[in-house]
């Protein structure tokens, strides 16, 4: 779209450019709306074949590497420019981002008067790290796109630090948790395959970029894996506690959304700042929480990751489309 004070000739040179960026929105409009589909399908494939489903939770580790692997595959060293180049709104963004969605999950917890299998995810959701889907709802929202790819690496590198102290401390009160072999888990399945993903992309750059573009799909496939073996090991609880654990997921997200918002003009950051840090702040790594509370707390533990891991795709979505309305709307008032 061109700017409001562009000049004519710029109109007719930015046209040809219009087109590939409209087919690569509608093709990440897809990838969000799809990835919502295939989890839903992944979690009915383990709620209706939980019996042969769930003595696979040993899968749940490996299909996380997976996942993350494929995150460190889209990253680059430039990246991470933005955090010395920049530093206050990334700072501003990862601090929000532990702070609000920690808080935002006991505030949920006590307003729902929760169980405390379903407290304890809740609250382990609020402690992830970003979530995989969050740069491309960033991109969908016309926010600040290398501020989200900076939030979302920086939060997932100190998840193995942040995650498991934020969920003793917060969820110990309702089940016992070992903090340190949580932490030697996410450095295993979060920390290491980034890495490596990111070292692949500096040595081998040709081969990556041309596996870049199925990754997003292989991802959502294995989250969707992860999401049955969850439903399975849960599926005797699931249809007791089923609807309060969506109300507190969608209730935590929305949460999530309007305080990373709000944090970004508290902090006086332009518009495509606010945006992505209410997208980075809101969009958790839910997957991690669900395997996570498969393996240190209770079955119905990982059903609120589950739940959040098709929800927060879907109000990203709802919230890039608002984001797209008010610039449509800005730009006819001028």
């Amino acid at each position: 779209m061109s700017s409001p004070n562009s000049t004519p000739d710029a109109d007719r040179s930015a046209a040809p450019a219009a087109e590939p960026q409209q087919s690569a929105d509608r093709s990440a409009y897809i990838a969000t709306l799809g990835f919502p589909l295939l989890v839903i399908i992944g979690g009915l494939v383990g709620f209706i074949g939980h019996g042969s489903i769930a003595g696979h939770s040993d899968w749940v580790n490996p299909l996380l590497g997976v996942i993350m692997f494929g995150m460190g595959l889209t990253l680059r060293p430039a990246d991470f420019v933005l955090v010395v180049k920049r530093p206050l709104p990334v700072l501003i963004g990862v601090v929000a981002h532990y702070v609000i969605m920690p808080l935002a999950a006991l505030l949920v917890v006590w307003v729902l008067r929760l169980p405390d299998a379903v407290a304890a995810g809740v609250i382990l959701v609020g402690c992830a790290p970003s979530g995989t889907a969050s740069n491309v709802v960033a991109f969908l929202a016309r926010g600040d796109l290398a501020l989200s790819v900076a939030m979302s690496s920086i939060s997932t590198l100190i998840a193995p630090v942040m995650t498991p102290l934020l969920t003793l401390w917060l969820a110990g009160e309702y089940m016992p948790l070992e903090a340190g072999d949580m932490a030697l888990d996410i450095v295993k399945v979060v920390l290491l395959p980034v890495l490596v993903g990111l070292l692949a992309h500096i040595f081998v750059p040709r081969i990556v970029e041309k596996i870049l573009p199925v990754l997003p799909w292989v991802s959502v496939l294995a989250i969707a894996v992860v999401v049955a073996l969850v439903i399975s090991g849960a599926h005797d609880k699931i249809l007791d506690a089923g609807i309060s654990v969506l109300a507190a997921v969608v209730l935590h997200n929305l949460l999530g959304l309007g305080f990373g918002f709000g944090a970004g003009k508290l902090f006086r950051q332009p518009e495509p700042a606010c945006r992505t840090m209410a997208v980075e702040v809101g969009m958790q790594n839910s997957g991690l929480a669900a395997g996570l509370a498969a393996q240190y707390m209770e079955p119905l533990s990982a059903l609120p990751g589950a739940i959040f891991s098709v929800w927060h795709n879907v109000s990203g979505a709802l919230f890039a489309m608002l984001c797209r309305a008010v610039d449509n709307r800005r730009a006819r008032s001028n």
